[in-house]
């Protein structure tokens, strides 16, 4: 069994105790990861303090190169890291699983090395010069969810890097062995202490909350649940530290009339369905208009049941098992209530151990817990709709306002209903697809500050202005 240890100031770090990481398709134990203690934190925040020193002084261009060759490493390794994903996080290596992550991670690493914030100058005349200048904040904390491990490490990574902050990053308990491998590559290119990872089952310390509180940790950038994120912000508040939070999403879709079934139905199952369900700007809910509810959700079961679901390692398999118990046992809670008032379209019930078939469950309402919570798994609660004002209301009757969606022939028409929505990003006839150049972010509970390109990149920067 290979052993892992946390990486700080460059150098392979034991802890005192151990903690398990299990394979979620087979149940199994993959490896034991390092379970930090305060006073190894303490050690990784000094030496990211440390590093800070001179990597804050290095030059632009060298900053980028660095991210362009973190870009290069995660190619060479893409294979190794997407196995290793795989056997902790249970996402197949095929479809949109691990390999497809490992190549939105090379990609997004590639796109941020390409990001620069110039010196801007805000006046120049008789009256004087006024200069823009975005300065590095110091040590940056990143703490990354479960779902795209890898993938978020990255977005919360590089854009500190590039901007000549440190990083201390903790991963989530149930997938640590992937990020610790990346920051072990990433230190194959990068000075000693900037970036460093320490990891925690958070039992007995919660090294999550010691990040959101220590002194010398002057940015959190956190991805994960609303309440969870709630509390970030208040334990941040102490020493006034910055803030980037993406947090829970219950994404709506709002099908139009003009729409033909069978053409959208490729792209409503993966908007809902990618990652298994377990994505923040998944579709959790699908608004359809009566006239073509049959047909949709005919063509939607014709799609799905199609979907071969199995484990990651299978290369067969196109689902995989949902990534852990606490989860598996949120969405088996929703669905039992959901069948009781819907009618079970595909799927409903749960199969071996953590493994739950796509369900589509139609004919439910607002009041439903499917509906109104956020699911974070298998499971798309579909609702008929006849007045389009309603559907756009019920969409925006929620605290999340992460992502929304727009299904229509009409484009235009489609617009006009997308910049109705409370969110903070809409698709029209998709669902879900980000882009390293356009910012995504949250509005409402969904988070605050954004990330992705230029309006990504400031947010790991203070601003000082220059007069002459």
């Amino acid at each position: 069994m290979t052993e892992f240890a946390m990486i700080i100031g460059g150098t392979r770090v034991r802890a005192a105790s151990e903690f398990d990481v299990m394979n979620p398709s087979i149940g199994k134990l993959i490896a034991k990861a390092p379970n930090a203690s305060a006073q190894d934190l303490d050690r990784a925040v000094a030496a990211a303090t440390s590093a800070f020193e001179l990597w804050s002084k290095r030059t632009d261009a060298e900053r980028s190169k660095a991210c362009l060759d973190i870009a290069g490493k995660i190619g060479e390794h893409a294979e190794e890291l997407a196995q290793l994903l795989t056997q902790e996080q249970g996402k197949p290596l095929n479809g949109l699983g691990s390999r497809f992550e490992l190549g939105g991670a090379q990609a997004w690493a590639a796109y941020t090395a390409s990001l620069s914030l110039p010196v801007k100058t805000l006046q120049d005349n008789e009256q004087g010069r006024v200069d823009l200048h975005r300065k590095p904040l110091g040590v940056v904390g990143s703490i990354t969810p479960w779902n795209w491990p890898v993938m978020i490490a990255v977005w919360h990574i590089l854009p500190a890097v590039r901007t000549g902050n440190t990083v201390v990053i903790k991963p989530s308990p149930f997938t640590p062995l992937s990020t610790i491998r990346l920051v072990e590559i990433m230190n194959e290119v990068l000075p000693a202490g900037v970036v460093n990872v320490v990891t925690s089952d958070d039992r007995q310390t919660n090294i999550g909350a010691a990040m959101s509180e220590h002194q010398d940790i002057r940015k959190i950038v956190f991805t994960g649940s609303i309440n969870t994120g709630k509390k970030v912000m208040a334990t941040a508040a102490d020493t006034v530290k910055r803030l980037t939070l993406e947090l829970g999403g219950n994404d709506a879709g709002i099908v139009l009339p003009d729409v033909d079934p069978e053409a959208i139905a490729e792209g409503l199952f993966w908007g809902a369905f990618i990652n298994n369900g377990q994505t923040c700007a998944a579709m959790k809910r699908l608004y359809v208009h009566e006239s073509v509810y049959d047909r949709v959700c005919n063509a939607l079961v014709a799609f799905a049941r199609n979907i071969p679901v199995g484990d990651g390692q299978d290369e067969k398999s196109i689902l995989g098992p949902i990534a852990n118990q606490m989860q598996f046992d949120k969405v088996k809670r929703l669905v039992d209530a959901a069948t009781q008032k819907g009618r079970v379209l595909l799927g409903g019930q749960p199969g071996q151990g953590l493994f739950f078939p796509p369900t589509l469950i139609a004919d439910l309402t607002a009041t439903d817990p499917l509906v109104f919570e956020e699911q974070f798994g298998p499971a798309l609660p579909i609702i008929k709709y006849s007045n389009l004002e309603d559907a756009i209301a019920q969409a925006n009757d929620s605290p999340n306002g992460l992502g929304g969606s727009v299904w229509s022939k009409d484009i235009e028409k489609a617009k006009q209903v997308a910049n109705r929505l409370e969110c903070g990003s809409v698709w029209i006839n998709k669902h879900g697809a980000i882009q390293p150049n356009a910012p995504f972010g949250g509005v409402k509970s969904s988070g605050c500050g954004v990330e992705f390109g230029e309006e990504g990149l400031v947010e790991y920067t203070d601003i000082q202005v220059v007069f002459s």
